[in-house]
């Protein structure tokens, strides 16, 4: 016979109260998340420039290819979309992670309720989930 304080319940995903930071750690936090979302939108918008200089390019130094040449080029152009894309997905990211800051819900698994250790936020600041739950997920 089990006895009923023996039982668990499961974790209630509360969110955290607004004041649970200082107002000058949570300003440093939006700094550093700002500062990283302007870079990203500058590499993106470079990317993007090198992009269409490179279709320019290609377009104009098209004669004579074999099929070999117009494989490689798709190729090399659909890499080149593949880093814009993966760039604009960490944009939003980080822009996710203001949204979260300015909720009160920056720093807190979004599956769980429990704190985003702070290394785990040091090393990626725009992190939405503890380790425990990434792992999970990365598992499925």
């Amino acid at each position: 016979m089990a006895k009923a304080a023996e039982t668990r319940t499961p974790a209630r995903k509360t969110a955290p109260a607004k004041g649970a930071r200082s107002a000058a750690e949570t300003e440093k936090i939006r700094a550093a998340l700002a500062g990283r979302r302007d870079e990203l939108r500058h590499e993106y918008d470079q990317t993007l420039i090198e992009i269409a200089d490179l279709q320019r390019e290609r377009l104009g130094d098209s004669a004579g290819d074999d099929q070999a040449d117009t494989g490689t080029k798709t190729f090399e152009r659909e890499q080149e979309i593949t880093l814009a894309n993966n760039l604009l997905e960490r944009i939003n990211q980080v822009e996710r992670a203001l949204e979260r800051l300015d909720e009160g819900h920056y720093g807190w698994c979004e599956r769980c309720g429990n704190p985003i250790p702070v290394e785990r936020l040091a090393a990626f600041p725009s992190a939405t989930r503890c380790v425990k739950c990434k792992q999970l997920e990365e598992r499925r």
